[in-house]
């Protein structure tokens, strides 16, 4: 008889309590607070950033995957088999036949998503996995500088996404215009919608997280930090979400504080 330990796997991620909703899930993870920490420091310079970059989405992704993805009971002979025909393992695992689609949301984004991209090729079937590229850019204010929305060109998707999940992971969440803008390109006319929209960021702000469950109320949202840094003592006091409407994690030129600064130009040395 096979042991049948694995084959009903309970697995949840640990998270900071909040009021945000329940599609919202801010990790508390030491390991991965400990990197981004490291990431965020002004001290901290190429290859070091892409190095750190690289690990943080590397779990995030496993701990998404576990948590979002169907799964499977098989029953998958080990190298054992040759010896005894106990050697099986019975259990789940991820479904294979799980479509996805990745979107590199450039720059910022394309590192996350290669990333992203290849943990999947991994674990599911890769003729179901496909990565799109968007190319954005923030779009300012002349006379203030500030963020006003976000320009597309250039961009490659390959089709719609339908009954595929949807992955967008994009560092920074800080005004949620980026992301709402890949969001809704699956969601134009003509275009079958994924079963599920799946949102990666290290790090999110308080307009982040209203800006997109409101334009995606189904959509969820991982991140490994919540920046509120910019509201009132006692706004800070209150559990996060419990005075949404007085959260601050943004500067007048829309940048998160404390943040990390601007990550597509880290990740690049490119100060444009």
């Amino acid at each position: 008889m096979p042991d049948h330990v694995y084959e009903h796997v309970t697995f949840a991620v640990s998270e900071i309590e909040h009021r945000y909703g329940p599609n919202v899930h801010l990790l508390a993870d030491p390991y991965l607070l400990t990197l981004l920490a490291q990431l965020c420091s002004p001290d901290t310079v190429q290859p070091v950033v892409n190095r750190l970059v690289h690990e943080l989405y590397r779990f995030m992704t496993a701990k998404v995957m576990a948590t979002e993805f169907p799964r499977r009971r098989v029953e998958m002979p080990t190298r054992m088999i040759a010896s005894t025909p106990r050697g099986v393992y019975v259990g789940e695992v991820l479904e294979p036949r799980t479509r996805a689609v990745v979107v590199d949301v450039a720059r910022a984004g394309m590192l996350p998503a290669m990333v992203v991209y290849d943990a999947l090729n991994h674990a599911l079937d890769p003729r179901g996995v496909r990565q799109d590229h968007v190319v954005m850019s923030r779009t300012t204010d002349e006379r203030t500088g500030a963020v006003t929305g976000v320009s597309m060109s250039g961009s490659k998707v390959a089709g719609d996404a339908a009954g595929a999940v949807l992955m967008v992971p994009d560092p920074m969440g800080a005004t949620g215009s980026s992301a709402c803008a890949a969001v809704d390109i699956y969601h134009a006319p003509g275009m079958q919608p994924p079963s599920k929209v799946i949102l990666m960021n290290l790090i999110v702000t308080p307009q982040y997280l209203r800006r997109v469950t409101t334009q995606f109320p189904s959509a969820t949202i991982y991140a490994v930090r919540l920046d509120r840094g910019l509201s009132s003592a006692d706004v800070l006091r209150a559990v996060p979400g419990e005075r949404w409407d007085e959260e601050n994690g943004l500067d007048d030129h829309q940048y998160i504080v404390p943040g990390g600064g601007g990550f597509g130009e880290l990740m690049n040395n490119a100060y444009v």
